[in-house]
């Protein structure tokens, strides 16, 4: 029996390390994003390292077009045992000082709504299968506040983190399993929208996609019956920590 997954925000960054990592680990893997010629590049890389990738490009805020895509997973793959639930955007302008109602919109619905849009297509299958595994990309925003994130996306992402618990609360009993990962900086594109660019050093001291690639890897080969709920995961050299020191000496 062949395992399937099935990758949001699979074009580049945690969603690519992610789909690589499931793929080597024997799953066939969908590939969702909104840029079909990223995730045909994923794709030829799960090919070349002898697995099997479907590309499904997808719009996750709109459900329509999430639903379509599940709709194959059911129809053409029979199952989903895993969904890796990490399309998110953040944006440049982020303070209170510089947000619009726009900015606002964007940010929900690329970090929340997408996510909601992603459980409610997913969960019929796993539900009737009475198995699945969802592991959401939330951040460390969405556990502590902080102005470097941006209110937008803080709130959003603390949003992610509450819908996976609650996930927990109502499923467990037809064996679906949520995990929320909060990751520190990790050097993905989702960096170029910092209002203020980083350094080759600083970049390269940051988790890495790989890293939590390597994490999901792990998560995915829990036994059904284990459910990890949460896992933080930052750089050693974390400059939030670096910086809360400075200001105290």
């Amino acid at each position: 029996m062949t395992k399937v997954a099935w990758v949001t925000g699979a074009g580049s960054g945690i969603g690519e390390a992610a789909a690589v990592a499931l793929a080597e680990m024997g799953m066939t893997v969908v590939l969702t994003g909104r840029t079909k010629a990223k995730l045909d590049a994923v794709a030829a890389r799960i090919k070349a390292i002898g697995g099997t990738a479907h590309v499904k490009a997808a719009d996750m805020g709109k459900a329509s077009a999430v639903q379509k895509v599940a709709d194959f997973i059911q129809q053409k793959l029979g199952r989903l045992d895993v969904m890796v639930n990490n399309a998110g955007v953040n944006i440049t302008e982020r303070r209170w000082s510089n947000l619009s109602p726009e900015g606002v919109k964007e940010l929900v619905d690329g970090n929340l709504t997408s996510a909601f849009h992603g459980v409610l297509a997913a969960l019929p299958i796993m539900r009737a299968q009475k198995d699945g595994l969802f592991i959401h990309t939330a951040s460390m925003a969405g556990r502590f506040v902080s102005p470097l994130s941006g209110a937008g996306y803080t709130a959003s992402k603390h949003g992610v983190v509450a819908m996976s618990h609650s996930l927990n609360m109502e499923e467990c009993g037809n064996g679906i399993r949520s995990t929320v990962m909060c990751p520190g900086e990790v050097r993905t594109p989702i960096l170029d929208k910092r209002p203020n660019k980083l350094s080759e050093k600083e970049l390269a001291e940051m988790v890495q996609p790989e890293d939590c690639g390597a994490l999901i890897k792990f998560l995915a080969s829990q036994p059904p019956h284990v459910c990890i709920n949460e896992v933080l995961i930052t750089p050693t050299r974390n400059r939030a920590y670096l910086a809360q020191m400075q200001r105290k000496l």
